[in-house]
């Protein structure tokens, strides 16, 4: 790893959130790992993310397990630190642009006068991808990728369900939703998706204990509830995962572009 780099080169004055990644302690990214290094107060995600992120965060740093806390007591934990000029870091689980609650923490620190400055992190929706050696894009197959959940406490916008998503017949991800399998089987159904379509359930992608299921919408509520697979899972859905396939044109020896000639 890095050699450390000096708080001082990180605005103390704003709060810096960071996407922590899908599991995996490596795959944070490099600005994300300077800064658990010399943040002096780290607020993260206790229920989400891997534990062994804070092996990285200074002897002496604050560290504060968020899972516990309502929004008013984090943010005074930020806007306290912001205010005795220490560098605070918001820990969070994957990316912080996908079901990241960033806006509401946002809007708290801008009213008591604190910015804050985000630094993304890998989605597990990637990390799934590359736990099982995939694209969600394939040539003549899948060229678009939904990313999505089932409602829950959170009701979903009426243009947003599974069934009209599934009309596409794309590749989708679905996210916190593994609760109820079988009621995401019989949407995505009554969508459109033949029961033959096959489907991946992911269960901690890139954690050391990760899970995949594999199998098509007609099996896979069995194949999961087999596995014991409650939750931290993402459901995998479309051709892309089957056995068709087509070359892209990029390497095509028959193909020109503005960088080859046939």
């Amino acid at each position: 790893m890095p050699e450390h780099i000096d708080h001082a080169d990180f605005d103390t004055e704003k709060v810096w959130f960071v996407g922590a990644g899908p599991g995996d302690k490596s795959l944070i990214t490099l600005k994300g790992y300077q800064l658990l290094q010399q943040a002096q107060v780290v607020i993260y995600a206790g229920s989400l993310i891997n534990h062994e992120l804070l092996e990285y965060c200074r002897a002496d740093a604050e560290c504060h397990d968020s899972a516990g806390l309502t929004l008013t007591e984090i943010i005074d934990l930020m806007v306290s630190g912001v205010k005795a000029g220490k560098l605070v870091v918001r820990l969070q689980t994957g990316d912080l642009s996908l079901f990241g609650s960033i806006r509401e923490q946002a809007e708290e620190l801008a009213s008591r006068g604190v910015g804050f400055i985000s630094v993304p992190g890998v989605s597990s929706f990637l990390g799934a991808a590359a736990q099982l050696g995939v694209e969600y894009t394939v040539p003549e197959v899948a060229q678009s990728l939904i990313i999505t959940r089932m409602e829950g406490r959170t009701p979903m916008p009426p243009r947003e369900t599974l069934e009209a998503f599934a009309a596409h017949q794309t590749s989708m991800a679905i996210f916190l939703s593994v609760q109820d399998i079988a009621g995401v089987v019989a949407r995505l159904i009554q969508g459109g998706y033949s029961q033959e379509t096959p489907v991946a359930v992911v269960y901690k992608a890139t954690w050391p204990d990760c899970q995949i299921v594999r199998g098509t919408l007609e099996m896979i509520t069995e194949q999961v509830r087999r596995a014991g697979i409650r939750k931290t899972a993402l459901i995998l859905v479309g051709a892309f995962l089957g056995e068709e396939y087509h070359y892209s044109k990029l390497y095509d020896a028959r193909f020109s572009h503005e960088y080859r000639r046939t």
